[in-house]
């Protein structure tokens, strides 16, 4: 569908808005507002049919729901006050009022599909390198503007792969395109290190030590996924004056030789020694049964790169030496100790690491947020229905927060 209104034109296949011609910059949620504003013309639209054509239902606050459509008047050069395009009819909800002086042949009316998970054209990354406390260098990538967000690093990372990888990509994204984007490889790993001596939980916090201070971050939302959320919680209480909001995704406060049963354990040591054995062949197999206790629900395409990306991402020296160190994490200690605003996501069926440990962190973490997610993976994957509410939950609490509001 291409719409024409006043100086503004709306291209739902090509998901731009250009105004005077010029292509202008919106959130999708806030594009999505107004194709579905534009589609619903003919009457005024509450707020909850917006809010589950948009949101799918999610609880949302009229504080968020405002923000986008104030987003959107701005974006097409309408506001509050003149209300020439978009008019709140109170108590009611809001109508598309501008006049169309073109409309060209797309889907009836009402049979628009929303496609907020329609992956953008990828923006480019810059890669460079900053060095540990004890003297590990390390690759770091950043992509996007605004208020920054910093994804701890994991094991099984490789910054230049990710970017392009049907597993991490479209949440990356997702991301760059609202905020600043910070990821890095630690040491041992991706493009950082391989032949450092010490590989241990302190290193890996000295590690996101070195890429917020290289990067003169003073200020940041830290993103902490598996063993990430542990390492996001100590540096969360070590520095509390630095880390706006915390999202802790799949994490845990012990690792498995410390939370683990006799079976657990045993299952564990089997894995290490199947990884010193297996990591690195060409033979796929024992990646694949690594890779099935991670993501058990993933596309053909998912599942080669994330084969790639293990063989990619650590040796089978490192690989088993990571493992070890995830596997004597204890940080339950520090979960009192962390001031930031905190959102706990946690797939329902995550095998890997159930959502009772998800639920440990946000009943020990003072005045943190649990959403439980619909998914067997570890974190929700993009073709699934979760994805959509996993990406949104992140970056709603960091908006809402007002992170957004205080760059550095």
């Amino acid at each position: 569908m291409l719409v024409r209104f006043g100086n503004c034109e709306l291209d739902s296949n090509r998901r731009e808005l250009r105004r005077d011609a010029k292509p202008v910059h919106v959130q999708p949620q806030v594009f999505d507002l107004l194709i579905y504003m534009v589609t619903h013309r003919d009457r005024v639209i509450s707020r909850d049919e917006m809010v589950e054509a948009v949101w799918q239902g999610r609880s949302v606050s009229d504080v968020t729901l405002n923000s986008r459509v104030n987003a959107a008047r701005q974006a097409i050069g309408d506001d509050g006050k003149r209300q020439a395009v978009i008019r709140t009819v109170p108590r009611r909800g809001f109508r598309f009022v501008g006049e169309l002086s073109e409309q060209a042949a797309g889907p009836p009316r009402g049979e628009l599909r929303l496609e907020t998970n329609a992956r953008p054209l990828a923006p480019s990354q810059d890669v460079s390198f900053c060095r540990s406390s004890d003297g590990a260098n390390l690759a770091v990538a950043t992509c996007g503007s605004g208020f920054p967000i910093v994804k701890t690093g994991t094991w099984l990372t490789h910054v230049q792969h990710d970017w392009d990888s049907p597993v991490w990509s479209p949440l990356f994204q997702q991301l760059a395109e609202r905020f600043r984007l910070v990821r890095y490889d630690p040491r041992g790993c991706g493009l950082s290190d391989r032949d450092t001596a010490r590989i241990s939980f302190d290193g890996f916090v000295r590690d996101l030590e070195a890429v917020t201070d290289a990067l003169g971050l003073e200020r940041f939302a830290l993103f902490g996924i598996s063993q990430g959320a542990a390492v996001s919680i100590a540096y969360a209480a070590r520095h509390p004056n630095r880390v706006s909001h915390l999202i802790l995704s799949g994490g845990f406060a012990l690792g498995w030789n410390r939370r683990g049963t006799a079976a657990e354990i045993a299952t564990r040591a089997a894995l290490l020694t199947l990884i010193a054995q297996g990591w690195g062949q060409d033979n796929p197999a024992f990646r694949q049964v690594f890779a099935a206790r991670l993501w058990p629900e993933t596309t053909s395409e998912q599942s080669r790169s994330f084969d790639q990306l293990q063989r990619l991402s650590a040796s089978p020296e490192n690989a088993e030496r990571i493992q070890r160190v995830v596997g004597d994490i204890d940080v339950t200690d520090l979960l009192p100790l962390v001031k930031a605003p905190t959102l706990v996501l946690h797939s329902r069926g995550d095998a890997t690491v159930p959502r009772e440990l998800g639920l440990v962190l946000a009943q020990q973490i003072k005045g943190a947020r649990f959403v439980e997610l619909d998914s067997h993976n570890h974190f929700p994957l993009s073709h699934e229905a979760a994805w959509k509410t996993y990406v949104q939950e992140i970056v709603d609490f960091v908006e809402e927060q007002g992170g957004a509001q205080k760059q550095t």
